[in-house]
């Protein structure tokens, strides 16, 4: 396994982990690779975990924050790699990083009741309110980050 900076180059991997999820999903084609592209490049950084390359699996899963306003853009783990420390790996890289960049609170939303909720309350993320979207809001703040025992 190999925790890395993505690239404009995963973006195939990117959205075949995106659509292979099964809570929080998306419909292909509601966001683009342009967007994407903006996210990666421009706004802010996404991180992957590769695998050693197989046929049909080569990214496990992917984060991407928002250095503009500290969201957490995007974070997903492919189903049939759950339960093996990659999102763990992704989200310290990204909040590590978001941190580093000076910003003092970071957000996110999920879906309630999801496996993604879960794993934010264990990684000491606030739960806050359910916005308009039917979606459970969270913060994390930098007084609050603990790279070492994170």
């Amino acid at each position: 396994m190999t925790l890395r900076i993505a690239t404009r180059a995963d973006t195939a991997e990117l959205w075949r982990v995106r659509y292979a999820v099964t809570e929080n999903t998306l419909t292909p084609g509601c966001i683009s690779d342009a967007e994407l592209h903006a996210h990666l490049e421009d706004f802010g950084r996404g991180w992957v975990v590769e695998l050693a390359p197989l046929p049909d699996l080569r990214i496990a899963g992917f984060a991407i924050g928002d250095a503009r306003n500290g969201n957490v853009w995007a974070m997903f783990v492919d189903p049939i790699c759950h339960g093996q420390g990659h999102g763990r790996a992704l989200h310290d890289a990204m909040v590590g990083w978001l941190f580093s960049t000076g910003l003092q609170r970071l957000s996110l939303g999920t879906q309630p009741g999801s496996r993604a909720e879960a794993f934010y309350r264990r990684a000491g993320w606030r739960a806050l309110h359910i916005d308009e979207h039917g979606e459970r809001r969270f913060e994390r703040l930098a007084s609050d980050w603990n790279p070492a025992h994170a």
